[in-house]
């Protein structure tokens, strides 16, 4: 009886972690940090200037290419792709502990708008990109 006890527990953790990875720190971003928008939504500088910043920061866990690595998320995915600049703002400065994504808030907030603006210039995965196309096509 307190081996099926464990294990329930043992479950009830692994299935608390794999709903941490599916994008359900969504849910949590509080409706006036989502409307937030990017001050440097579009400019080249600022996303070149963001690129910097990621690879100092960002790429050691979602790689030189923002694709992932060892077991961290692509960010290139459709659920970055479609998120707001203000839920991006969000996990950076609060991060995900269940995930291993640290906060960012030791980052000046003008700073983390910049590797924003820098994921935004990152053209989509080709899964995702094939994706949209299908759906577009699938649009009257």
């Amino acid at each position: 009886m307190k081996k099926n006890s464990i294990s329930v527990f043992i479950l009830l953790i692994a299935s608390a972690l794999l709903m941490a990875s599916d994008g359900s720190w969504l849910r949590r971003v509080p409706e006036g940090d989502r409307k937030r928008t990017n001050p440097y939504a579009g400019q080249a500088e600022a996303a070149a200037a963001g690129k910097i910043l990621f690879m100092d920061n960002c790429a050691k866990c979602h790689g030189d290419d923002a694709r992932g690595r060892h077991n961290r998320p692509s960010l290139r995915s459709e659920r970055i792709e479609h998120a707001t600049d203000g839920e991006l703002a969000w996990i950076l400065r609060n991060g995900n502990t269940w995930k291993g994504m640290p906060s960012w808030s030791s980052l000046p907030e003008p700073e983390r708008w910049q590797i924003i603006a820098y994921l935004r210039s990152l053209p989509p995965d080709s899964a995702t990109a094939t994706t949209a196309t299908r759906q577009g096509d699938e649009r009257p």
